[in-house]
Order: C-alpha cells, then sequence, then structure tokens
C-alpha cells in the first residue's frame, strides 16, 4: 500500500545496505518505519529456515504492529539492496493516535493482535510446505 504525499512527520532517514539488518524479530517497537527508496524484505526464521513475509517497496509501512500493540517485533526486517527509509515521528504519531477514541484504538489493536497471529500461522503453514 503506497502512502505517497505528506502525511506522516518524518524524524529521520536511515540508509541501509543490501542485507543489513533494520530490526530483528522479537526486538522492542519502539519506531515505525516507511520505505523511502529501495526495498525492505520482512522474514521469519522458523526451526532454522527463513520464511519471506513480504518485499516491501516505496511508500510501504512497516514495523507498525508492534508499535500498536506495545508487543516485540514478530519479523525482522532487511535491507533489499540499498534501502532507505523514513523513521515517523513518535510524538507526531502518539498525538494522532491519542485523537482517535478509546473504543477505535481498542479496535485497531485487535486487528493489530490477529494480524500478529494470521501472519505467524501463515509462516508455519509456509514451514510446513518447505519440510
Amino acid at each position: 500500500m503506497i502512502w505517497r504525499g505528506k502525511m506522516f512527520q518524518i524524524a529521520s532517514y536511515e540508509t541501509f545496505q543490501d542485507g543489513q539488518i533494520i530490526f530483528e524479530d522479537g526486538s522492542n517497537g519502539d519506531w515505525i518505519y516507511v520505505v523511502e527508496e529501495g526495498e525492505v524484505e520482512i522474514s521469519k526464521n522458523v526451526g532454522g529456515q527463513k520464511i519471506v513475509v513480504e518485499i516491501l517497496k516505496e511508500g510501504d509501512i512497516f514495523g507498525e504492529m508492534a508499535y500498536i500493540d506495545k508487543s516485540p517485533r514478530s519479523a525482522r526486517a532487511t535491507a533489499k539492496g540499498t534501502a532507505m527509509v523514513g523513521i515517523i515521528d513518535r510524538s507526531f504519531f502518539d498525538a494522532e493516535f491519542n485523537k482517535i477514541s478509546a473504543d477505535f484504538q481498542k479496535i485497531i489493536k485487535t486487528v493489530a493482535f490477529r494480524l500478529r497471529k494470521s501472519t505467524q500461522r501463515s509462516v508455519e503453514a509456509e514451514k510446513g510446505k518447505g519440510a
């Protein structure tokens, strides 16, 4: 999903080289990212087998689930080729999120939790195919 335009305030930009890890599975989800240039691979290691969940392109957002549901990251993000990512300003996102009613915040958190569970089931099913 492409989010071109000035929807987010970017706190900083970072450039990663091919294969460089942006964040690890299980790490704290303190930031949300947007791919500015290049591609980012989202993958999970299950039983020693790497499962690619998705390849993100320019304009795609990632890292949002851990930020929203305050759980550890559910996958690894790695640069494919040279990739520049914007880090969405935390105070801006917090202020925008807090404008939403508590009921809708709960709905968004529930969707993030279900997406996390669904992704895990998909990864495990994919691993079963490769076994």
